[in-house]
């Protein structure tokens, strides 16, 4: 649509096929990094000057969130460039942050579009920018909207007043059960390409038998998929009920209960075999279990930190110790 600063695109309302397919490969992790939209400046509906202005990421899942839930309003949607991610983790990192909101402002020339001068960000990205900042530098006020898009017309209704309910941000069941696809597909593909060298091991130690071979990739083979089960499953099902608040912890937690039932299926494995396994699998039980603390109410940027700092060289040295444990007893037998 035409505006004083220029041709603005207009995003369609309607929520297609193919948005669904594409949110559904992201949700898998196809394609997730190129999900995304030019960042700029586009128009919802029939916007005028006096139209609301809403600020999000360039990750095209959360776009088409945010325009499904302002499909009754008209109004102005300012997409920053955050490299296709979310609010939330954009947020944390850098890139939904005051500098870049401020360059998009300039560059998309709001200031001549509309007559107020009102932002409406999500409640996420506060991280992110500095609001004084960005009145300072822009002249433009940022207000922060509820935490979930939906609840976006029922905050316009109240003159941009949020209740206590819009600030709440839960991490019900169903929430985490949407993160685990796309931590299960990485960590299958990490998990294959690990296994087709471990079995290449075994069939080299195993004097060039492909039986031989077999038999004794049964027991890493379990390991990993019971890591990858115990972790990027099981942990952030069961995340409310796991002991402790580091996520490495609750990993490690899911990681032992596990390595106990490969220990009670793996009759056949040797001492030094077992004890390698109860090594092994909860560390990489935990570090899986780790890539959820950016997608949660329970962690924040410098407790991520921290606990990377300290739970990383464990989960990396027993992983590596329950390796060597494990070589260690095939060259034995």
């Amino acid at each position: 649509m035409d505006t004083p600063a220029g041709p603005v695109p207009r995003v369609s309302k309607v929520f297609s096929g193919k948005d669904r397919m594409g949110a559904f490969k992201a949700r898998w992790g196809i394609g997730r990094m190129n999900y995304r939209v030019d960042a700029g400046l586009y128009a919802i509906g029939e916007p005028t000057a006096e139209s609301p202005v809403f600020v999000t990421a360039n990750y095209k899942l959360t776009f088409d969130l945010l325009r499904r839930a302002i499909a009754s309003i008209d109004g102005w949607v300012l997409v920053l460039d955050t490299l296709g991610i979310n609010v939330w983790c954009a947020a944390g990192k850098g890139t939904f942050g005051t500098d870049e909101l401020v360059d998009r402002i300039e560059a998309s020339r709001l200031g001549g579009i509309v007559n107020h001068r009102k932002l409406i960000l999500p409640q996420l990205g506060g991280p992110g920018v500095a609001g004084h900042e960005v009145k300072k530098r822009s002249g433009f006020h940022v207000v922060y909207g509820p935490v979930r898009a939906e609840e976006i017309p029922e905050f316009l209704e109240k003159g941009l007043k949020a209740e206590e309910r819009m600030r709440t941000k839960d991490f019900g069941f169903m929430e985490r059960l949407a993160l685990v696809p796309m931590e299960v597909v990485p960590a299958v593909r990490l998990g294959l390409i690990v296994a087709a060298g471990l079995f290449i091991l075994c069939f080299l130690l195993g004097g060039l038998s492909l039986s031989k071979a077999l038999e004794w990739f049964v027991v890493p083979a379990g390991a990993i998929g019971a890591s990858i089960f115990a972790g990027a499953v099981l942990t952030p099902l069961l995340l409310p009920w796991l002991p402790g608040r580091a996520f490495s912890t609750k990993g490690l937690v899911m990681g032992v209960l596990s390595a106990l039932l490969v220990l009670f299926l793996s009759h056949g494995s040797g001492m030094l075999e077992r004890i390698g396994l109860f090594v092994s699998i909860p560390a990489m039980s935990a570090y899986l279990a780790m890539n959820f603390t950016g997608s949660s109410t329970f962690t924040s940027l410098s407790g991520v930190r921290q606990e990377l700092r300290f739970a990383l060289p464990l989960e990396i040295g027993g992983a590596g110790a329950g390796l060597l444990m494990w070589i260690i007893a095939l060259l034995g037998r």
